[in-house]
């Protein structure tokens, strides 16, 4: 069964998540993530990517807990060093990747949304955030880097160490999101501005890109290390395990610190 799908119409790659109920993912979600993403590069009709959901309610709402606390540590480690290869190839791009959000966005859902070039949201009452340390875990998957970039180390430190999930009007305010729409308006709101961009000087887009991402994020490669690293640690304590048992009982966790 396929999670997600890539199409192409008129110079815009659509990348879907299709993984009810709430797009949550594992290795094999990332796989295909990875190669749509490879498509959509090799794709030469393709000038501008958009990342959006087909679930209701959910752009993705991150990591399947039940798989990762099934997984040995090593296995963890593999699917985030995956993923950072995966989104990094995002970034990395000379063409403009677009999340659509319309629904939550949580922890590797938001990760995924952040390693876009732009975010567009509909308005609504879903959330957004990185709320990994309720698993007693960091955000795995470039948060720690992107987000501070976004917003500030100390908005990122609150939004990460409280794990607070923002309303999209609240993302808006800290720069988290590029605009908010009406959720009928969404949709097309997101095309309009996927194609304003596919009919540009496409070269010159991509050139702005990595002038951007080259000079302001220089060091990201050496953040994503320690991130894993940290990470990596993590999946071994006691808390983890913690994290990841109250997370399946629907239990506030208790955790020690070790």
């Amino acid at each position: 069964m396929s999670h997600l799908t890539y199409s192409s119409e008129s110079g815009v790659g659509i990348i879907e998540f299709n993984s009810p109920p709430a797009n949550s993912y594992g290795i094999v979600f990332m796989r295909e993530l990875d190669a749509a993403i490879y498509a959509a590069e090799k794709d030469a009709n393709c000038r501008v990517v958009v990342v959006r959901s087909a679930v209701p309610g959910f752009f993705c709402g991150g990591a399947d807990i039940k798989l990762f606390a099934e997984n040995a540590p090593r296995d963890n480690i593999d699917m985030i060093t995956f993923a950072h290869e995966a989104l990094s190839r995002m970034a990395k791009s000379e063409k403009m990747y677009i999340a659509e959000i319309a629904g939550h966005a949580l922890g590797g859902g938001l990760e995924i949304a952040l390693a876009c070039d732009l975010r567009l949201a509909a308005a609504g009452k879903y959330r957004l955030g990185l709320p990994e340390v309720s698993l007693g875990l960091l955000p795995g998957n470039g948060g720690t880097q992107r987000l501070t970039a976004l917003v500030g180390v100390g908005k990122a430190l609150e939004l990460m160490t409280l794990g607070v999930r923002l309303l999209p009007e609240e993302a808006l305010a800290l720069g988290l999101i590029n605009r908010v729409f009406g959720e009928t308006q969404l949709r097309a709101q997101t095309m309009a501005i996927a194609d304003a961009l596919s009919n540009s000087a496409t070269l010159a887009v991509g050139k702005i890109k990595r002038s951007v991402y080259d000079g302001y994020y220089g060091s990201m490669a050496a953040g994503l290390a320690v991130e894993r690293h940290n990470i990596g640690i993590l999946f071994e304590t006691a808390d983890a395990r913690e994290g990841f048992a109250a997370f399946a009982q629907r239990r506030k966790p208790t955790f020690s610190g070790k």
